[in-house]
Order: C-alpha cells, then structure tokens, then sequence
C-alpha cells in the first residue's frame, strides 16, 4: 500500500521552489539590457537591472549577459513610475516618520531567435517602507538604501515569478 502511494506522488509535479524552471529548456543565456527608465529618478533603472542580474547569476545556471544579440532569450523592463509617500507621522511633532516607495514596471522576457513571449507583467508592483530621522542634526536620507532594498525584493519575486512561471 505504501509503494503505491508513493509511485502516485512521485510522478505529481511536486518540487521544492526555486528549485526547477519554466523556461525552455533551449535557453542558456539571458540578455539583460538596462531597463529603461520613464521617472523623474536617477539611475534607479540601473539598481533594478543590476539586482536583476545579480539574482539570476545566485539563482539559476543561466549565463547572463548584456548585449541582446548574444542572449537566447532577451529580459526587458521599464520603470514607469516611483512614488514616494508619508506612511507615517509622529504624533507629537506631527513630522513624518515613515515613507513608503513603490516602484510600478513592464516586464518582459522573449526568445531572441523565434520573438515568442515567454514571460511578461505590464504592471509589476513593489513597495518598501523607509524610515525618516526625528535627530534633524544626525538625518540621513534613508531613500537609496530603501531603493537598494526594494531592488533586491524586486530582483526576488521577478526571478521566481520568471524561473517558477507564476
């Protein structure tokens, strides 16, 4: 009875994530061009690609490239906007405490060779919460850090979501 549970679950599908790929398999190498930038915001195009890259290099065997001709599949994205509110206020000095950024972008992935679509999101959304000093004399302007990280949290989920087909 055991052996026969277990031939059923065997042939499921089942895998632990990050573990397996969606892409096919004739893929070997992924062009990653700089994502073009449609904000008012310096060279955040620059931190989300180079997350990106540096995410496929840690996660995947694919070789990583930048030129479009040299990649089997071509990962193109635009930053189409990036916000910045207050999330927070100190209810004391009425100052604000807490921002929040989001980053909204086009993602897509195609064979370089066939043009076929293999991955795309025309509204990929992320969000990264910062914090602001109250010590005016010691502020440090906690914005790059918190693009750092949203670039990192991007990289992440768009990787997965490319890898694992989601």
């Amino acid at each position: 009875m055991l052996a026969l549970i277990a031939l059923v679950f065997a042939g499921c599908g089942y895998h632990v994530g990050g573990q397996g790929t969606a892409l096919p398999a004739n893929l070997h190498t992924i062009a990653i061009p700089a994502f073009v930038n449609k904000t008012s915001r310096y060279r955040v195009e620059q931190k989300l690609t180079g997350a990106v890259i540096r995410e496929f290099l840690a996660r995947s065997l694919y070789h990583v490239v930048s030129d479009p001709s040299a990649g089997d599949a071509v990962l193109n994205g635009e930053v189409t906007s990036l916000e910045s509110v207050v999330a927070v206020f100190d209810s004391t000095t009425g100052r604000a405490t807490s921002m929040l950024v989001t980053v909204h972008m086009k993602v897509w992935m195609v064979e370089r060779e066939t043009k076929k679509e293999i991955y795309r999101n025309d509204n990929f959304v992320f969000r990264q919460p910062y914090a602001i000093s109250s010590d005016v004399p010691n502020f440090f302007d906690e914005q790059n850090p918190a693009l750092d990280r949203l670039s990192r949290d991007f990289a992440s989920q768009l990787v997965a979501a490319i890898l694992e087909k989601f």
